[in-house]
Order: C-alpha cells, then structure tokens, then sequence
C-alpha cells in the first residue's frame, strides 16, 4: 500500500518544497491540486509540465494523481444551464485529464462541489443530464490517456449531487466507459453513508467500480485525529487488494495543529495503523 499526501495541505511552500517535506514525513507520493501549480493550470506548457514531474522524481516522490479539479480557471460549471459554460469546463477536464497523465499521475478526483450543486432554476434531473455530458466527455479523455477519472461523492453539508457511493456508481454505470469510477473518501462516506466506512468498502470494492480511497476523518481533520478506526479501513484494503489500485491519499481539511503537523501525525498513524495488520 502507498500513501500519498495531497499537497494543498502543506502550502504556501514552493513545490519543491512540498516534495522534500512529504518524502521526509514518509509518504509515496503527491495528490496535486491543479489550482496550486497556477492560477490557470490548463495554461501550464509541456515544459512547466515536465519540471513539475521532474522535481517530485527528484525527491523520491511519484505524482500519483489530481484532485479538487475544477477550483481554477474561476466560474466553471458540469451542471449550469449555459452551455457555452459547460463546454468550457468539459475542455478544462479534458485538459487536467492530459496534465494529470504528462505528470506520470493514474487518476484524477472529480470533487469540486460547488461547480456541481444543482443551479437555481434548474431540476436535480436536468444537472443530471448536464453532469452526464460533462463527465463523458472527461472519461472519453481518460481512456485515450491512460488514466482513471474518478467521480468523488461528497457530503451533502458540500453539495446535493452525487452524494454516495451508490449515487455516483449510478452515473458511472449510465456513462459505461472503463475508465470512469468512483471513489470512496472517508469523511464524506463517514456523514453520508449508512454502513460504517469498512463495511461500504467490503461491498463496493469487488465491483471494480472504486478507482481510489482518501482517507480522513468525519471531522474534517487527518486520519487519527478523530473516532474514525483505520485499522478495519486498511484491512479491508489489503484483503481486497486485486480490487484495490493500491493508493491511499491523505486529504484533511482542518489542519492541525498547521498543514506540515497535520501531514505528519496522519502519515505516523497511517503507518502505525499498517504495521499492526
């Protein structure tokens, strides 16, 4: 099992920075946010692109991924009546499903919850329907690329679309392209789901429809930093394993005691939590 650490946690360190920090806590590899390479990161060149990947490698680091996709360019929507607007966003997916694998990266996290709430004015049917244009258009992408696009749910305190596993498995099985999944992260699977997080993954994992796990707590802090048990979550990984890509990315939200402690104590536990079996 690899675990890697999304890299939003440790700004406002350079990039470089970020990787010689992550790689001395322990971890395997980044989860890139887009929005922290630049303010538009569809506009990065294959040059920017390839000194990216070149400084992770350089400090032992894979960019195993991206996630929280749609944050830059400003006002992008999957589910906005404008389709001018919709287009526009589909292009910034394809675009991202072309970084993500330039820089060596497997998967990509399609959070992003404002830029999929069901608009004013419109039905929860029609943001449906725009959501599934949208999405295909970013699968089509991810298989001529290589890489798995994966569609997050979310709690519903963040959005009221695509908010279990069950919801987005839904979506993924009306689009019917290989190379579009769900994931699980565990604080929203944590406040939204009905079974405990161990439990949902021992039954959507043998599905094939689950592309990644993040893990964090239903408090919105690191793994170990509230009630969540991680021992039951990774043991279930390890025995669904062929079912598994074998990553786990840390995604807290409130860090503390900052962004570096917080990476910290998530990885020691996480590792703690793994040596135990």
């Amino acid at each position: 099992m690899k675990f890697a650490l999304c890299n939003e946690v440790l700004q406002p360190l350079a990039f470089d920075a970020q990787c010689r920090l992550a790689r001395e806590l322990g971890y395997d590899g980044l989860e890139v946010a887009p929005f922290t390479l630049a303010a538009d990161p569809t506009q990065l060149t294959d040059a920017e692109i390839a000194g990216i990947r070149r400084t992770a490698e350089d400090n032992g680091l894979e960019i195993f991924g991206l996630h929280w996709l749609l944050v830059a360019p400003a006002g992008l929507s999957i589910v906005s009546a404008d389709a001018a607007l919709r287009l526009r966003t589909q292009e910034v997916m394809v675009r991202l499903v072309e970084i993500c694998a330039a820089l060596g990266g497997r998967y990509l996290v399609h959070g992003s919850p404002k830029q999929r709430s069901v608009p004013e004015g419109s039905t929860r049917a029609e943001a449906w329907a725009r959501a599934r244009e949208c999405l295909s258009a970013a699968a089509a992408a991810a298989a001529r690329c290589g890489v798995t696009y994966c569609l997050e749910p979310l709690s519903r305190r963040e959005t009221d679309l695509f908010n279990t596993v069950e919801e987005a498995a839904r979506m993924v099985e009306e689009i019917g392209q290989p190379a579009l999944r769900t994931m699980i992260d565990c604080s929203a699977a944590g406040q939204t789901e009905s079974e405990p997080v161990h439990l949902l993954m021992e039954r959507w994992l043998p599905t094939g429809l689950i592309g990644h796990v993040q893990a964090n707590d239903p408090n919105r802090r690191g793994p170990g930093q509230g009630d969540l048990d991680f021992g039951p979550i990774l043991r279930v990984l390890r025995e669904q394993e062929a079912h598994f890509p074998g990553i786990v990315a840390v995604e807290p939200f409130d860090y503390v005691p900052d962004g570096p402690g917080c990476a910290a104590r998530s990885i020691r536990y996480l590792r703690e939590v793994e040596e135990l079996g």
